[in-house]
């Protein structure tokens, strides 16, 4: 029998300067969600460095100790509760002086918001794709996450949300709702699209994208062959391969430089002209299980299933893909965590 048992979180030594958590572990925005909602000042690292013989990686997470509504003890005690819970390793230590890399002390060490989130639900919003994402906020990461209905939104204060999420969905907006959704990203929020969003947020202007087609010509179909010819031009559920920019923040976490994804859509977005805004591309040989037709895998190859834009003081980002299918894909799972909590260093 294998013991699949979580490793034990802790605190590696009490510390009067500085706390360092890596962002490896499944657990870790569980954890960053505790602390930021606890009121702590936090950081994240975008560059890489060694302090004591330590490699951190990009978004460490810094927890300085001064000036904090916690003392020493009290912060401590604290993070050992964090991490306990988490399963992770937060480490004490008592220098900002690093061997490699960036100082402790660098600006490339970016504040961070207490994140509120809200998602869009009701009317022309797949159930399936929204309650897979409130699964992972409330019984994954233990975050919370207001259901905020459509057809309430335009009376409904967003100002207070840092984030809202747009699961796939087929919405009819007034006009004046579509402003003040515009009104409040312009005003530093984040919007995340996901699948049929993405399109939907390109035709509305929040985003400006542009799309591969695949047109395939029913040649030699008879009658009697048509619903099996329409159904192989279907992504039904398949696995492919990307290639990931691992200094960009929306891969922060991720060790290896391929991250499979898991894709039910056929919407390809074509990369942008500057390599560095497509952190994640398919690969030229992207299928790694699964099925697709022909037309459409050579319409996938080089294209990215993510992009992120500025619009005024915030930004608007798509996933084509589900990150959070069924919610025993986890791999993925990180990505919406990255938007939400890196979304202002992207």
């Amino acid at each position: 029998v294998i013991d699949l048992k979580l490793e034990q979180g802790q605190v590696s030594a009490k510390s009067s300067y500085a706390y360092l958590m890596e962002w490896h572990e499944y657990y870790s925005p569980k954890a960053l969600n505790s602390i930021l909602q606890k009121g702590l000042r936090t950081k994240v690292g975008l560059k890489k460095f060694t302090l004591n013989g330590i490699n951190y990686d990009y978004g460490t997470i810094l927890i300085s100790v001064q000036n904090q509504n916690l003392n020493e003890n009290d912060l401590y005690s604290f993070l050992q509760e964090v991490a306990a819970k988490s399963n992770i390793l937060i480490t004490g230590v008592t220098t900002g002086l690093t061997s490699e890399g960036i100082d402790l002390g660098s600006g490339d060490f970016e504040i961070l918001d207490i994140p509120k989130v809200a998602m869009l639900v009701g009317n022309g919003i797949s159930t399936s794709d929204s309650g897979e994402i409130w699964h992972l906020f409330d019984q994954r990461y233990e975050m919370n996450l207001t259901k905020l209905d459509v057809d309430l939104l335009q009376r409904a204060d967003i100002s207070k949300y840092t984030s809202i999420i747009m699961p796939s969905s087929n919405l009819k907006l007034d006009a004046k709702t579509l402003d003040k959704l515009k009104d409040w990203v312009q005003s530093g929020g984040i919007l995340i699209g996901y699948k049929n969003a993405v399109k939907w947020l390109n035709s509305n202007k929040f985003i400006d994208l542009d799309f591969e087609t695949v047109k395939v010509d029913a040649k030699n179909i008879s009658f009697e062959q048509k619903g099996d010819f329409s159904g192989a031009q279907v992504i039904g559920g398949a696995i492919f391969e990307t290639t990931i920019d691992r200094t960009h923040p929306i891969n922060f976490g991720y060790t290896s430089t391929k991250l499979p994804m898991f894709r039910r859509t056929r919407i390809f977005i074509k990369p942008d002209s500057s390599s560095f805004n497509n952190p994640i591309l398919y690969t030229q040989n992207p299928l790694l299980s699964g099925y697709i037709s022909k037309p459409n895998l050579n319409a996938l190859k080089g294209t990215v299933p993510f992009q992120i834009k500025k619009m005024g003081a915030g930004k608007v980002a798509v996933f084509t893909d589900n990150t959070n299918f069924r919610a025993f894909w986890y791999g993925t799972n990180k990505l919406l965590m990255n938007a939400i909590f890196f979304g202002k260093t992207m």
